[in-house]
């Protein structure tokens, strides 16, 4: 009997250290990175300035990962200001002290470094990096996030002949981050940039394909102020993936795309062997910037040639329209084995709603923008230390409300609490006639609804409830509103932030806090072993 019990527990070991070790290996894969963030010349428009480099390169590194990959980024900050990068739609799940903003994170100081750790946790498509402090984003330091879908998920389209990223972003030739920066505190307006660039450059970039096979091209657009149109000459592009969703695949002969957002299309190459010219313009601007690259059929003896194909300029209601033709593939699987379609939101009771009205305005006899007449100021103690640890006067949950009011604007560092798994609906009221884009961090929501003048609940009749594409970038056309719904399922410290730089260095966001009174592994992670402690959170004894 004795010798049965003994067996019986040799056994009863052995089967505990193989299921440990089948489950460590079967521990989604990790990805290691080392950055070094420093300053180099560059000359994208011809003439040398100085740049925010990663590893030396402009833009920065790409990131090439699979569904639920692990990403560890050792980040070395070696210029002479407190530096952090942000996540671009990565929805940081239960980690929000990973998304790399001043809400969440305290800065890396010069000559330090600091090591991001996060997962790709259900996500596929395309998505950006970028720096989030100050104005550096002005001078580079972003790149591409592209998260390809695990071999057991099928797409809704034939895997492609090849893949081709497209950074398309703004610039100033003459302006460092720190002359935008300079000229934003003393009250002035943030010029019209002096040129697009893609992938970095101003001329002589070329993709190549096979005639008669299809490529993915990725296209993010990366600037700071200037929503942009995508066009090929003489191809159409059918849209397969916004920011994260598969989308029906309707075929455009061009598109636009709003700072901060992303798209993938399939272009198949039907034309005769030549080059064609690949086209960025800039739309609601005066003038009107654009920048071209080329499409190249392998074997082509003819560089680009002929009038460039013609793009919308300054027409707000055909943009309106395309982005209502946008719509999810309810018949396609998303980065999990389930129909993205299952989750029916157009049936969900909506539990609050929030009113966010833009606006430029004087604050001290100096321009700023505000959200609600407050203008946003970062407090020197991340929103998401003093949350955690129950710091008193870094915030306060009454500074914002959630609709608009009349009255002067002022400085605060507005919260808006949410309790976990609310379903939420947003609007963006824009009374400017300018375009506005807005990001939400932590989450997609669904952009259910565009329209001119000002917001009221009638207009909720006007919603689509069925295939609304979910997505993290909205664009707000002039004097208009855009409507999303959301499930607040990501417990956190949401950074919500115009994406057009100059508003939201200058107040135009707030933070979202997603809560509950549980402290459990399963709804948010503990804090990292290596986070950063600044102002008044000191690191625990």
């Amino acid at each position: 009997m004795k010798q049965t019990n003994l067996l019986l527990c040799k056994l009863f070991i052995g089967t505990l250290f193989w299921l440990g070790s089948v489950l460590v290996n079967a521990e989604d894969p990790y990805m290691f990175y080392t950055w070094t963030v420093t300053y180099g010349t560059r000359s994208p428009l011809g003439v040398p300035q100085q740049v925010i480099l990663i590893n030396g390169q402009f833009p920065g590194p790409a990131i090439e990962a699979v569904t639920n990959n692990n990403i560890v980024v050792n980040l070395i900050n070696k210029l002479d200001e407190p530096f952090l990068i942000t996540w671009n739609g990565v929805k940081q799940r239960r980690t929000s002290w990973q998304d790399g903003v001043l809400g969440t994170n305290c800065p890396i100081q010069p000559n330090s470094n600091w090591t991001y750790q996060f997962q790709l946790k259900d996500q596929i498509g395309t998505y950006t990096y970028f720096a989030s402090t100050s104005m550096h984003r002005a001078s580079g330091a972003f790149g591409a996030l592209n998260i390809n879908q695990r071999a057991v998920i099928t797409t809704p389209y034939a895997t492609p002949d090849g893949d081709f990223t497209l950074l398309v972003s703004d610039w100033f030739s003459n302006m460092t981050h720190k002359d935008l920066r300079k000229g934003l505190d003393e009250g002035s307006v943030l010029p019209l940039p002096d040129a697009l660039l893609i992938n970095g450059v101003s001329k002589g970039l070329i993709f190549t394909g096979q005639q008669g096979k299809t490529y993915k091209f990725r296209v993010s657009n990366v600037g700071i102020a200037t929503s942009i149109n995508f066009r090929i000459q003489n191809h159409t592009m059918s849209l397969i993936e916004v920011e994260g969703a598969h989308t029906l695949q309707e075929s455009y002969e061009s598109l636009d795309v709003h700072v901060g957002q992303s798209m993938t299309v399939l272009v198949t190459l039907k034309a005769s062997v030549r080059d064609y010219f690949i086209v960025a313009s800039t739309r609601f601007s005066k003038p009107v910037l654009t920048k071209t690259a080329s499409l190249r059929y392998q074997g082509s003896k003819n560089a680009a040639y002929g009038p460039l194909p013609i793009g919308p300029t300054y027409h707000i209601h055909w943009s309106m329209k395309q982005a209502r033709t946008i719509r999810m593939n309810l018949t396609a699987n998303a980065a999990r084995p389930n129909p993205q379609g299952s989750f029916h939101y157009g049936t969900i009771p909506i539990n609050r709603t929030l009113v966010l009205a833009n606006a430029a305005t004087l604050i001290y006899g100096k321009l700023r923008y505000t959200v609600n007449r407050i203008s946003y100021i970062n407090p020197t103690t991340p929103l998401k230390l003093a949350d955690w640890y129950n710091i008193s006067g870094v915030f306060d949950l009454k500074t914002i409300i959630s609709t608009p009011t009349t009255g002067p604007a002022h400085f605060g560092t507005s919260v808006i609490d949410v309790e976990l798994h609310e379903f939420v609906e947003i609007v963006f009221q824009n009374d400017e006639r300018s375009i506005q884009s807005w990001h939400m961090d932590g989450t997609s929501a669904y952009a259910v609804g565009y329209g001119s003048g000002t917001w009221n609940v009638t207009m909720r009749k006007r919603y689509n409830l069925v295939d609304a594409v979910p997505r993290h970038t909205f664009q707000v056309y002039p004097l208009s509103w855009t409507s999303i719904l959301v499930s607040l399922d990501n417990k956190g410290m949401w950074n919500l932030r115009s994406q057009i730089w100059s508003r939201r260095y200058l107040g135009q966001e707030l933070y979202v806090r997603v809560w509950n009174d549980e402290k459990s592994p399963y709804t948010e992670a503990e804090p990292p072993l290596n986070v950063l402690y600044c102002g008044k959170a000191k690191r625990p004894l």
